[in-house]
């Protein structure tokens, strides 16, 4: 019944996200620069709550444009409605919703659907992670020198010791393909398929993550903080690969050279 509620969910805030995109919507600008968002967050965000609240009435909801709807449920819904706002409001197909599902702290389940593309990724713990119901899995390389990574960009702190620009460019400087999509839940989930190496970010928020990174394990990934420690999203760094570049990635994120 929850899975169903959630394929639900993702699909009632893709289909806000279908009717507004290249149309015209308003967009305001939240804390900081380019941190948008559109009527069409809203829009998304509001159907995906109709539809766990129809279904779930009590269960705590933790959403990037309302916050938190506290409850006692043991479950807790972490939703982005629009992953990729910026790509969105520009007209870019490289955005999506996302939805994690945890239960009693651990992340249970979860889903990321880009319309633009009908590529719906779902992932339950200890079942495995599909792309349209079929089985996906990490990729095979065993070096980050012949790898292609994903990463994104904060807008804050750029220039800090060791930040996302040092790391960028020692990448780049050995000729390694790092691509930037800009939206952290795609990133996750094309890790999972095994279309990007490994992913690196400085800087998430808990609805950017909540369910690529457990689509990444599920897939047979590892996904870490900066420390190589356990992932929580509940903290800003985050390394996720295919498991067999790990450590070396590690290494390089934390000052160490390709």
């Amino acid at each position: 019944m929850i899975k169903t509620t959630l394929l639900n969910a993702v699909q009632a805030g893709a289909a806000q996200i279908q009717h507004f995109f290249n149309g015209p919507f308003k967009i305001s600008n939240k804390e900081g620069i380019n941190n948008l968002v559109t009527e069409a967050d809203h829009a998304a965000e509001k159907a995906i709550i109709d539809v766990i609240q129809a279904d779930y009435p009590d269960h705590f909801i933790l959403s990037e444009e309302t916050g938190e709807l506290k409850t006692d449920s043991e479950f807790k819904w972490i939703i982005d409605p629009i992953d990729g706002t910026v790509n969105f409001a520009n007209g870019i197909p490289l955005c999506c919703v996302s939805i994690g599902i945890e239960k009693e702290g651990q992340m249970v389940m979860g889903a990321v659907y880009n319309p633009f593309m009908n590529e719906l990724f779902f992932a339950q713990k200890g079942f495995g992670a599909s792309l349209n119901d079929k089985k996906i899995s990490v990729s095979n390389k065993t070096e980050v020198i012949k790898s292609c990574l994903v990463t994104g960009f904060p807008y804050t702190y750029l220039d800090a010791p060791n930040g996302p620009i040092q790391v960028f460019e020692k990448l780049v400087r050995k000729g390694i393909p790092v691509r930037r999509l800009g939206s952290a839940a795609i990133d996750l989930c094309w890790v999972a398929a095994g279309r990007f190496d490994g992913f690196y970010e400085h800087n998430l928020q808990a609805w950017d993550s909540a369910a690529g990174f457990l689509l990444v394990e599920e897939a047979g990934g590892k996904v870490t903080d900066f420390k190589g420690d356990h992932y929580s999203p509940y903290q800003p760094h985050i390394i996720a690969t295919n498991g067999k570049i790990h450590d070396e990635l590690l290494k390089v994120v934390n000052g160490g050279n390709v």
